[in-house]
């Protein structure tokens, strides 16, 4: 299997289907998440729904390099998500989500493994290789915010 396939495959198991590293993933954490849940605020901690939005700005972004874009997305505005008013946005938030990680994925499949080793954007961002890395481990530490919200949430809505 290629380089480019075996990260597709990690990258698909963080947001899509995996179990392997965490025993869940973003589609199976956000499954049963509601909007009220979505938008819950635990003291200073992200929602989940700012927390989906930001994973979602990252891929999107990578994604558009991906297809020969420039990167134009900035960390400024990564948590800039407009305000969820019904379930029909938070549904749309996920879907979005789902979306572009397939596209993402998809994408990476295509990439000949040279490419890994290949600058990306600019020299201060290192390799491909690190970007992706980086994307799939960007994604599990907030899936484990994700997981820890909803079990505070949880915590709250039974006492």
């Amino acid at each position: 299997m290629s380089t480019t396939s075996q990260l597709a495959k990690r990258f698909r198991e963080v947001l899509l289907d995996g179990l392997w590293i965490a025993n869940t993933n973003f589609k199976d954490q956000l499954s049963n998440v509601n909007m009220e849940q979505a938008t819950a605020k635990i003291g200073s901690l992200n929602s989940i729904a700012m927390l989906t939005f930001h994973i979602d700005y990252y891929i999107a972004g990578l994604s558009n390099v991906f297809e020969g874009g420039k990167l134009e997305i900035r960390d400024q505005y990564s948590f800039d998500l407009p305000p969820l008013e019904s379930e029909e946005q938070w549904e749309n938030l996920k879907s979005k989500l789902w979306k572009d990680a397939e596209k993402f994925a998809a994408l990476l499949e295509q990439m000949p493994d040279s490419k890994m080793n290949e600058g990306f954007v600019d020299e201060k961002y290192g390799t491909y290789l690190r970007n992706i890395d980086g994307m799939i481990e960007h994604c599990y530490y907030h899936l484990g915010q994700i997981t820890l919200i909803k079990k505070l949430l949880k915590q709250k809505e039974s006492v």
